[in-house]
């Protein structure tokens, strides 16, 4: 053996050292990865009911809100309804007793003999 073959042979085991250092990161990122994939399985395993639950929920929740732009549609009716009731009200029989109510105070100022609306009396002389 030759000094040149002593040096190859150095040269290979130190490649092989090198290799097997090398292989130990890389058989630890193999399990990473097989780790990483089985971990994303069971994610989409899992997001897929919540996805459908998500959209049943969604659906249920705009019906309700249908439902509430029709309770709310009618709530609008029936205040408009009301509002001309009162003023229907108002009218009809606000204009009466606002009459009875200035004949009452004309009434009770001649009997009284006062002047109507001021709230005194006429002095005598």
């Amino acid at each position: 053996m030759t000094g040149g073959d002593i040096a190859g042979l150095i040269a290979a085991g130190i490649f092989a050292i090198l290799v097997a250092l090398l292989a130990i990161p890389l058989v630890k990122l193999g399990r990473v990865l097989d780790e990483t994939g089985r971990a994303i399985r069971e994610l989409s395993d899992n997001v897929t009911p919540l996805l459908e639950e998500a959209t049943t929920t969604i659906s249920e929740s705009n019906k309700q809100l249908v439902r509430i732009d029709t309770i709310t549609g009618d709530i609008a009716e029936t205040t408009g309804n009301v509002t001309a009731l009162v003023s229907l009200f108002a009218a009809s029989v606000g204009g009466p007793l606002i009459k009875v109510a200035a004949f009452s105070a004309g009434v009770r100022a001649a009997f009284s003999g006062g002047i109507p609306g001021t709230g005194r009396r006429r002095s005598k002389k």
